[in-house]
């Protein structure tokens, strides 16, 4: 993430119309998880990453956020369940919207945070999770 702006930040001041950088944290950047202390450490560096970004370029026309997504329906997560069938129950029921997200609806916000709809949004980590964070 950070070697990502590093480029891409001087690329979008060299062009001079300023720009939209979208970082993928988790849900595990915004709260604590008492089971992976490394995971997360690094998604809290990159939601506080993309929030100095953010408040360094905020005049030039760079906006900077980050989408926070909860459990998605991947073939990942599909084969995890499988080989662990009890983690699926306690995973959805974490949310409360009670299921997963699909990939789609996490490149639905994100392409979102990159439209002039959100020309006012930067530093900002936005939940993908069916509301675990509410919690």
């Amino acid at each position: 993430v950070f070697l990502c702006m590093k480029f891409e930040v001087p690329r979008m001041l060299k062009g001079g119309a300023g720009g939209s950088i979208v970082n993928t944290a988790s849900m595990v950047g915004l709260v604590g998880d008492g089971g992976h202390p490394a995971y997360a450490a690094s998604k809290h560096g990159v939601v506080g990453l993309t929030k100095t970004v953010a408040i360094m370029y905020g005049k030039t026309g760079v906006r900077v956020n980050a989408v926070c997504p909860g459990v998605i329906r991947t073939p990942m997560s599909e084969k995890t369940f499988t080989e662990h069938p009890e983690l699926r129950a306690s995973s959805i029921g974490m949310a409360p919207m009670d299921r997963f997200a699909e990939p789609e609806e996490v490149a639905q916000a994100i392409v979102w945070l990159c439209t002039s709809q959100a020309s006012f949004i930067t530093g900002h980590a936005l939940p993908v999770d069916g509301g675990y964070v509410i919690r």
